[in-house]
């Protein structure tokens, strides 16, 4: 996990001890969702979801949580441990939420205004009491049917109703034992497993809009007794595990999180109701802040995911433009470069780009940037490309034009050099370490290069290959370092090295090694002259090194490479 704590754990409910601090009661996020249309949102409360200390509502006015406050502005102007979650989505304006109240059942296909049929996406939040035949046929029919349901599971033998069914028997019961597809419709199982506690990894999967869509990437999530999830992909292809527990390689066992599709609709399944207890709800219940802990990323991957499936598998989840990286040419001498993009929704992409070189357009079907360079300088290029509904993708590079035979023209070659895309391109690095969040902010922008931070055995790396021209008599790298740590300064435990290799993979300069000795409040800044590489393509690496405990965090912002 990316900082150190002390867990004390309940079923399913989470308590942190440690030097952490968590946000301030009641903060909801505060986000600008790139969905179009108003979304409506059912949450179930007829399967025994506030048995116990569970209290897995939005609130307590049922089944429209407006009337108890109509502009909701923190989790407890609704009261119910699901309020944060709740709040979150009614802020936005983009949703329209509805509570399924006790003694009502899961229909889909009749008159009531409560029927799936009126719906985008079905929240079963923890339930512990068997779907009846029916209801299963409802909620299949409506997820075949382009709907999208979210499922929350907690460990075996949750059960706290004590009616012999807990949500682990209740969601492989809908998959088993179902009128309209008992095949393994998804592709997965959930295990009889409690685990007592973990903080899952996320998969590298930057375009993936669970993982990184506009409530925040996601990086880890907890269980605090918890399942997992068995993958079979025979069965269906489109199943996926985004998160896999911290000792797991991911693969088909050992997922936290996955999600799927079934005929138009889609499917989203969590291990752990305590990654949606935002710690408010009603008196008298036991209830721990999973849902803003400040180890987590679970706000984000269950906002992103209940916009993912209330989307549906027709509407446009995301245009990804692939970066070319800098560019650099002559003056005279024509180019012709491909962009690349993809849309997850299939629609046609129109091709728009600001900042190109004089005598260079971009066609705006094909996406191909050509012409012949007129004039000499540096320029930031910004390529857009956008599909039918509206939904568009960037990437920003920088290119180059030099006279011919001049010696190096001034410019900076890096590519996004803030990481202010949400993803690595064109750096490479390791999965998770390009990150947005209050537990390691930006020293400008949103994004960070957060490398370690574990306190286990682990490596992280962070590079990008760039050609510095021949004629540059300087070329300056420079990065901006926060180092944070929980190891003593007496020895340098865990090692940031800074590197120049060749393409071959050959070390030809360390230019610094750091270590959780050199712990700052705060970024300091370090510049490294590679004059000594003019003419040569090179990789610019961090290699950040952790021993087997005590985290430390090397938190890189705002690289240059600027040549003149």
């Amino acid at each position: 996990m990316r900082l150190r704590t002390t867990a004390f754990v309940a079923c399913g409910a989470l308590v942190l001890g440690g030097a952490v601090a968590a946000p301030p009661a009641g903060a909801a996020p505060t986000v600008t969702p790139h969905a179009t249309g108003v979304h409506r949102v059912l949450f179930d409360d007829t399967k025994a979801e506030t048995a116990g200390n569970a209290d897995w509502i939005i609130s307590t006015s049922m089944p429209d949580p407006t009337r108890q406050n109509a502009a909701p502005q923190q989790d407890t102007d609704w009261t119910g441990a699901l309020s944060s979650w709740g709040v979150a989505l009614q802020r936005t304006g983009q949703y329209q939420l509805e509570t399924l109240p006790p003694g009502d059942s899961i229909t889909f296909g009749t008159a009531n205004a409560l029927d799936l049929s009126n719906f985008d996406v079905l929240v079963l939040p923890e339930p512990n009491v068997l779907l009846a035949a029916a209801e299963k046929t409802a909620v299949m029919t409506f997820v075949r049917g382009g709907g999208g349901l979210f499922f929350i599971t907690d460990h075996t033998g949750a059960d706290r109703n004590n009616d012999g069914a807990d949500a682990v028997d209740v969601a492989n019961d809908l998959m088993t034992d179902n009128s309209v597809d008992s095949t393994d419709p998804f592709g997965f199982s959930v295990d009889l497993k409690d685990v007592a506690s973990d903080h899952p990894v996320a998969v590298n999967a930057p375009a993936n809009p669970v993982l990184n869509g506009p409530f925040g990437v996601v990086h880890h999530s907890l269980i605090a007794d918890g399942t997992t999830f068995t993958l079979k992909p025979a069965d269906n292809p489109n199943v996926a595990g985004l998160l896999f527990l911290s000792t797991a390689t991911p693969g088909n066992t050992n997922a936290t999180f996955v999600t799927s599709t079934f005929g138009t609709g889609r499917v989203a399944f969590w291990d752990d109701s305590s990654t949606i207890d935002d710690g408010t709800g009603q008196a008298g219940n036991t209830l721990f802040n999973g849902w803003t802990d400040p180890t987590t990323d679970d706000a984000a991957l269950g906002l992103n995911a209940t916009q993912w499936l209330a989307q549906g598998s027709g509407a446009a989840s995301g245009v990804t433009v692939t970066n070319p990286g800098n560019q650099s040419s002559t003056v005279g001498t024509a180019v012709s470069l491909p962009i690349s993009a993809s849309d997850s929704a299939g629609g046609t992409l129109t091709y728009h780009a600001t900042g190109l070189p004089a005598g260079l357009a971009i066609n705006a079907t094909t996406g191909v940037i050509s012409g012949t360079p007129t004039t000499a300088g540096a320029s930031t290029v910004t390529v857009t490309a956008t599909d039918t509904g509206g939904t568009a993708g960037t990437a920003t590079f920088t290119w180059t034009v030099t006279n011919p035979g001049a010696g190096c023209a001034a410019a900076q070659l890096l590519g996004n050099p803030g990481f202010e895309t949400g993803t690595a391109a064109p750096w490479s690095a390791s999965p998770s370490v390009i990150f947005s969040g209050v537990k390691e902010p930006a020293r400008t922008g949103s994004f960070v290069a957060w490398l370690d931070g574990y306190g286990t055995t682990h490596t992280d790396t962070l590079a990008q290959t760039v050609t510095v021209p021949a004629g540059c008599t300087t070329a300056t790298f420079g990065f901006w370092l926060h180092v944070d740590t929980a190891e003593p300064a007496t020895s340098a435990f865990d090692t940031l090295k800074v590197q120049v290799l060749n393409p071959a993979g050959t070390v030809l300069s360390t230019l610094a090694t750091f270590s959780n000795e050199n712990a700052v409040t705060g970024f300091a800044q370090h510049t490294f002259n590679l004059a000594a590489f003019a003419g040569q393509t090179v990789t610019l690496k961090f290699t950040g090194s952790e021993d087997f405990e005590q985290q430390t965090s090397f938190v890189v912002d705002d690289t240059s490479l600027n040549v003149a």
